[in-house]
């Protein structure tokens, strides 16, 4: 049965945030960048064919009621909604050919067709890449390793695919010269966002970097307010909406530092203060949940960014590598003669 029509005001007060959340991902796909976007002939800008589902899947936060559940159901099934009509989809989602028309907008294709297109060639793509293994199934207690290994394998590869995917390298090259030139680095996360960003430290910290990551709020705020123009402040969220994180890259971003932030929403409340925004995809399996499976897409992202600091820092990042495998040379284990 189809729901009541979303009356004017209702679709007005959505629509400038989705179209908000475009502008943001639309950027990794910019010419520039030499990325997937093509604008034909007649002047209309289509989105890329390539990350159809990330982009659904980042921009379901934006959605409520009639478009939630036109996204739910696409991601809970895209091959089945590649082939079903626009009024199949509707009866499914319990929705109206109407909205399903407006959810397309709201994704950036122009109708339907173009809709059915793009994820039909999207998880073509995936099954020959054999990313479709189990990815949605539920793992079942008794499922022996094998299968749970296939299913994590493929989760974390479409994970990382659609990271590419959504990554706005221009992004990238602006945080990599903020930080290459930074008097001083903090990083801010909670929970396993604090694990990543312990890496991220470890990592900086070897090139010479001065960095720290900050796990405890009030050691954190203490340093955010030391910050000054020309300091770098990380801020890592998966949702973007952990309240200690904000608070501690909103107080350095108060005293002038650079800010950036590691989420996969582009509209949450982290990415709206950052500077710089570096968005990541995820794909949850059972008992790793998108906050959980967030990690591995994160990680890669970060090094991205320290391969990119390093770059910029080369030939004292290539003397520090010596320092500092000098130093801790004599307490490695002995090789036998």
């Amino acid at each position: 049965m189809a729901e009541p029509e979303m009356d004017g005001a209702a679709w007005t007060a959505v629509t400038p945030s989705l179209v908000r959340a475009h502008a943001a991902l639309n950027r990794s796909n910019g010419s520039d960048h030499g990325g997937g976007r093509t604008t034909p002939s007649n002047g209309v800008d289509h989105p890329p064919v390539d990350g159809v589902l990330a982009r659904v899947r980042t921009l379901l936060p934006d959605f409520t009621g009639a478009l939630q559940r036109v996204a739910e159901q696409v991601l809970a099934d895209p091959a089945a909604a590649s082939r079903a009509t626009i009024v199949e989809l509707a009866e499914r989602s319990g929705t109206s050919p109407a909205t399903i028309t407006r959810f397309c907008r709201a994704v950036g294709f122009d109708g339907y067709a173009d809709l059915r297109l793009g994820i039909a060639a999207e998880t073509g793509r995936a099954r020959s890449a054999g990313w479709t293994v189990d990815i949605g199934r539920e793992i079942q207690p008794n499922d022996p390793l094998e299968r749970v290994l296939g299913q994590i394998m493929a989760a974390d590869t479409r994970a990382m695919h659609d990271t590419a995917t959504l990554l706005d390298l221009g992004e990238v090259e602006r945080a990599a010269v903020a930080i290459a030139a930074a008097p001083r680095v903090n990083i801010f996360g909670a929970s396993g966002s604090a694990l990543v960003g312990e890496e991220m430290q470890f990592s900086l910290h070897r090139i010479g970097i001065p960095v720290w990551a900050w796990t405890d709020v009030h050691n954190g705020l203490a340093s955010a307010a030391l910050s000054r123009p020309g300091d770098v402040a990380l801020g890592i969220s998966h949702s973007g909406e952990t309240g200690e994180t904000i608070e501690l890259l909103a107080e350095a971003n108060s005293r002038g530092a650079t800010t950036i932030a590691l989420t996969s929403f582009p509209r949450s409340p982290l990415a709206e203060l950052a500077d710089i925004v570096l968005l990541t995809a995820t794909q949850a399996t059972t008992f790793r949940p998108d906050a959980l499976s967030a990690r591995h897409p994160q990680l890669v992202v970060l090094d991205l960014l320290y391969v990119a600091v390093a770059q910029r820092t080369h030939e004292r990042s290539h003397a520090a590598f010596q320092r500092t495998a000098q130093a801790v040379h004599g307490h490695k284990a002995a090789k036998d003669s």
